[in-house]
């Protein structure tokens, strides 16, 4: 007899799962439906799916024709979850018909499918500018923003389930618009809406394609798109509301207000700037590790930083996976733990117990600071100033060094990295010097942006390095050669020099507010480092 345990099979059967549905009391919301056949016999979840068809209908999103002989039909699924208030409450039962798209064809059913989406830089510069400048800041939602884009290749889908044509039950969908699932949806979106912004007067920018600027007279406007959600900031208030009301005559568009929940980020204005603070998702990340009511810990790693390959497997790979997964999008408006979840995400493939042991004290160290965010200060100038360090051969596994740098547009921190280099260094000079060129590289970005956003720099960007080896080798070729195993592809920073672009100082290592993002470090060194880069607690 072949059993579950001699395969190897040690899931819970389903078919004894406990998955009746019991009746919710008064008042209640009803539970996700576990299939469409329960679904369709509560009310509520039943009205939720006839909006979302009648919204495929409205928006023609396909047209009933015969099934073609040989053609490939994709089919779909109905999803439930809940729509859920900024504050946990529920807002509304959402229904939508989603298609497989794993099931598509390339050359077939699809073309390209790559779409681009804001970069955190990009939100975190546009937000710091608006504060400083005292500019309102509107956030906008499409409801159902896939199905406004346009299909250039021939796809067929089965018909909803539960909502079949009783006069044509053998019929087929042939898409004209897109539908959540497939492949090349999200592209076919962003283009639709690229080319309809710009017929409004917007430029997208080359530093940033998801970002887009409007310049009239001398007002200025700028539209950040990621996916389905938007944010406008400008000069002039009047000028965002008439530019809501074309969107919103265009797409199936929702003002939300003033910008206050983006993407999972609680967003607080004052007069000081905007807090940006992710507590509500570091809480739910504390529950899923049952870690909510954990002993704290006061820094998210030791001082000793590195990890090796050594130690027990894991016994839960996927877990720790997930977690680690969930960390990395907490550094949005975290850059105190952004070294830790770096080394923490260097071992993914093959886990130990030594780097589970980390994950857990980041946790640790989250559930003490769950309320700290980032403090985008508003400023009077949009002077860039740079802070770069490397650990010279500080992996004891591979013996790479890590690059770590923090970008600052006048008092806001608006981007940072921690990274290890893809090569050996053979001395501090050289690890220090390729830190150098990382934060040089994203410094010009930096100022390309803001000439786009038409903010003029007159003055050349500071980065402070605290080697002075690499501080020379960036403005005197005469170290040239004794660096000449250097690859050449990071002597371009000499050119920025030169140009008058980048200028590199000295500065001391107890000034170095890089070296958190390097190297673990003592308590009270870690802490005045943390408040130099602007994470502070939002709860006041």
């Amino acid at each position: 007899m072949v059993t579950r345990s001699r395969v190897g099979t040690f899931k819970p059967n389903p078919r004894y799962a406990m998955n009746l549905t019991a009746p919710t009391p008064s008042g209640a919301p009803s539970l996700i439906p576990k299939s469409v056949r329960g679904a369709l016999k509560d009310p509520n979840w039943h009205s939720a799916m006839a909006d979302e068809f009648e919204a495929l209908q409205k928006n023609r999103t396909w047209r009933l024709v015969d099934r073609p002989l040989g053609a490939h039909i994709v089919n779909g699924k109905w999803v439930f979850r809940h729509k859920l208030n900024p504050a946990g409450t529920l807002e509304r039962y959402k229904a939508r018909w989603v298609v497989r798209g794993f099931t598509q064809r390339a050359g077939v059913d699809f073309g390209e499918t790559f779409t681009p989406v804001v970069k955190p830089a990009t939100i975190r510069t546009v937000l710091a500018i608006a504060a400083s400048r005292n500019w309102p800041t509107t956030q906008l939602d499409v409801s159902n923003a896939f199905l406004h884009g346009h299909l250039k290749e021939q796809v067929f889908c089965q018909q909803p389930t539960g909502f079949v044509d009783p006069d044509r039950p053998d019929a087929v969908c042939l898409l004209d618009r897109s539908l959540y699932g497939l492949r090349q949806a999200p592209r076919a979106w962003f283009e639709r809406f690229a080319a309809f912004i710009r017929t409004l007067g917007f430029t997208a920018t080359r530093s940033d394609s998801s970002l887009f600027t409007l310049r009239r007279g001398h007002d200025l406007v700028y539209l950040l798109l990621y996916v389905d959600d938007i944010v406008i900031t400008g000069s002039s208030a009047a000028l965002i509301q008439t530019i809501v009301n074309k969107l919103r005559a265009e797409f199936a568009v929702k003002d939300m207000g003033d910008l206050r929940f983006f993407l999972g980020i609680d967003v607080r204005r004052s007069k000081e700037g905007f807090y940006l603070s992710q507590a509500r998702y570091a809480n739910d990340v504390l529950e899923r590790a049952g870690m909510a009511s954990c002993k704290a810990a006061a820094t998210p790693i030791d001082a000793k930083g590195k990890l090796d390959d050594t130690g027990p497997a894991v016994a839960d790979a996927t877990s720790y996976r997930q977690l680690a997964g969930a960390l990395q999008y907490l550094t949005v408006t975290r850059p105190d733990i952004a070294f830790a979840v770096q080394q923490v995400c260097l071992h993914m493939h093959d886990p130990r117990e030594p780097h589970l042991a980390l994950l857990k004290r980041i946790l640790r160290y989250i559930r003490d600071t769950t309320s700290h965010g980032l403090l985008l200060r508003a400023s009077t100038d949009f002077n860039i100033t740079a802070y770069s360090d490397a650990d010279w051969a500080g992996c004891p596994a591979t013996r790479r060094s890590t690059s770590g740098f923090c970008v600052f547009l006048g008092d806001a921190l608006v981007s940072w990295s921690s990274k290890r280099q893809a090569t050996v260094s053979r001395s501090s000079a050289e690890a220090e010097y390729r830190a150098l060129a990382n934060v040089a590289a994203e410094c010009i970005w930096l100022r390309q942006l803001l000439g786009e956003l038409h903010c003029s720099i007159n003055k050349a960007t500071l980065a402070f390095c605290d080697n002075i080896s690499a501080v020379y080798m960036s403005a005197n070729p005469v170290h040239h050669k004794r660096t000449k195993h250097i690859e050449l592809d990071i002597h371009f920073v000499r050119e920025r020099v030169q140009a008058g672009e980048i200028r590199v100082l000295h500065v001391p290592t107890d000034e170095q507010y890089a070296d958190v993002l390097t190297k673990g470090l003592p308590t009270s060194t870690f802490q005045a480092f943390r408040s130099s880069l602007c994470v502070v607690n939002t709860i006041h």
